[in-house]
């Protein structure tokens, strides 16, 4: 899935995936979209691991530009976030999200993302929904 407008867009204004430290990727695949987030002082808890909100912050905001990219011409927002969390995250890691969409209807996006670290381990499985919306004129 081809993000990079997305990114542009994403670069140039202040939000939470900057303030998170959070990169969008785009993927030879039409129904997936990555994300990665270095572990740090902008997204860890006090004992020095990756925040789980911080985690789930990733996951929403990559649903997010999936959706805008299969939707260019609307709004996208989540509605509805689910997480586990398998593993944890030390400072300086870096974390790779990865997502697939589930369902793409006219109003609704489902996706899956897996979370994982440089070794490759399971850190985070996040359910996002997104509610995809006409743009106001």
């Amino acid at each position: 899935m081809n993000i990079d407008k997305i990114k542009e867009l994403l670069l140039k204004r202040d939000g939470l995936s900057n303030t998170l430290g959070m990169e969008f990727i785009s993927t030879p695949d039409p129904d997936t979209c990555q994300g990665r987030m270095k572990v740090d002082e902008r997204n860890r808890q006090v004992f020095g691991f990756l925040s789980g909100g911080a985690s789930l912050a990733l996951a929403e905001n990559l649903a997010g530009v999936g959706s805008l990219a299969l939707s260019p011409n609307n709004i996208c927002v989540g509605i509805n976030v689910s997480g586990s969390h398998v593993k944890a995250v030390l400072d300086g890691d870096t974390v790779t999200a990865t997502a697939r969409i589930l369902h793409k209807g006219k109003t609704l996006h489902q996706w899956h993302v897996d979370i994982r670290n440089e070794a490759g381990d399971l850190i985070s499985s996040v359910e996002v929904t997104n509610f995809v919306m006409n743009k106001p004129k």
